[in-house]
């Protein structure tokens, strides 16, 4: 969202409304062009973002924006911007990816899609970020199919050029991302076992899953050859990409994989579960894919053979064509 609301900056006048579930931070304030507002909201564990008043700006504020664009099926906001739909057209981003990822929030499910269907009935246009999404939506939520398009997200490919390799006496083995159940790093700490000693799984990202994975890192004794990273500077994290000799995501569920395009950009390959999105991402050249469940077997075989390749930049996107992909899609929904 950042590197879109920065470029539609340069030549639209554009308000990203936020929540600020911590407080602290300035509830106005203008950022490389882009107006922000944040609003004060309840996210237990990270999650659902209820606001009072983000809600109660949308009602009283919706009909003064040409577009309103709201992003995250999983999340609350979106909803309050279809509630509020006024002269404004709609476009609804969702980020969907079918499920909850906790027992809770499955349940949650269930009530929450009969009501949430009020932002697909709403929205003049469903941009859907892979073909993956496009079709999940489509067949759980009864959709016309013309009313859902694919903008795939970006790579702002400059930040990526001159960044040089540093040179280390292990093999990184990376995974970048939230810590969750699903996102299967537990198979990346039990494969270690499998793998020569010079290998290192870096794991930058953190999550209600973290305290697992310490501790089974610790009961299978590659405590040591785990590392745990959060809360780095851009440049950090871009380092990381580079400095990595594989990428490794075994998500079961994704609507698209930023750090997998972000590691192609480094030139890092990948290897990813061969479900969800991820299976868009797989070439045999680039990215690598794993069937489901995870064979750790195959798993130790296929990082050995895919560790230290050059990948290539193919695939990706850059922000400035995603964003002027966007930009198209609005003037056409303004000028019906």
């Amino acid at each position: 969202m950042k590197n879109i609301a920065e470029k539609l900056a340069r030549n639209f006048d554009v308000t990203v409304c936020a929540t600020d579930p911590l407080g602290g931070l300035p509830k106005e304030e203008e950022i490389d062009g882009v107006k922000v507002k944040r609003f004060k909201s309840w996210a237990p564990n990270n999650s659902y973002f209820f606001s009072r008043q983000l809600r109660k700006y949308l009602a009283e504020n919706s009909g003064n924006y040409d577009i309103v664009d709201a992003h995250s099926y999983h999340d609350l906001p979106a909803f309050y911007a279809a509630q509020a739909k006024n002269r404004n057209k709609l476009v609804f981003t969702p980020h969907y990816h079918g499920v909850g990822h906790t027992f809770f929030r499955n349940l949650l499910h269930v009530p929450y899609e009969l009501f949430s269907k009020k932002i697909f009935e709403k929205a003049d246009k469903i941009v859907c970020v892979s073909n993956y999404e496009k079709k999940l939506i489509i067949d759980h939520f009864k959709i016309e199919g013309k009313k859902a398009i694919v903008i795939p997200n970006g790579v702002n490919l400059e930040e990526f050029k001159g960044l040089g390799k540093t040179k280390k006496d292990y093999k990184a083995i990376l995974y970048v991302g939230r810590l969750e159940k699903y996102k299967g790093v537990e198979y990346l700490v039990r494969v270690l076992p499998k793998l020569d000693k010079d290998k290192t799984l870096e794991v930058v990202g953190k999550g209600a899953h973290k305290k697992s994975l310490v501790k089974l890192a610790k009961n299978m004794g590659v405590e040591s050859r785990v590392r745990f990273y959060q809360d780095l500077s851009r440049g950090e994290l871009l380092k990381k990409f580079k400095d990595a000799d594989v990428f490794v995501s075994l998500s079961e569920y994704e609507a698209f994989g930023i750090s997998i395009a972000e590691a192609i950009a480094s030139k890092t390959p990948c290897i990813v579960a061969n479900k969800s999105a991820l299976k868009e991402w797989i070439d045999g050249k680039n990215c690598f894919g794993i069937g489901y469940p995870i064979d750790l077997e195959e798993l130790a075989s296929l990082i050995g053979s895919v560790i230290g390749k050059r990948a290539g930049t193919s695939k990706l996107l850059d922000w400035n064509e995603v964003t002027k992909r966007i930009v198209n899609l609005y003037r056409a929904l303004l000028d019906v």
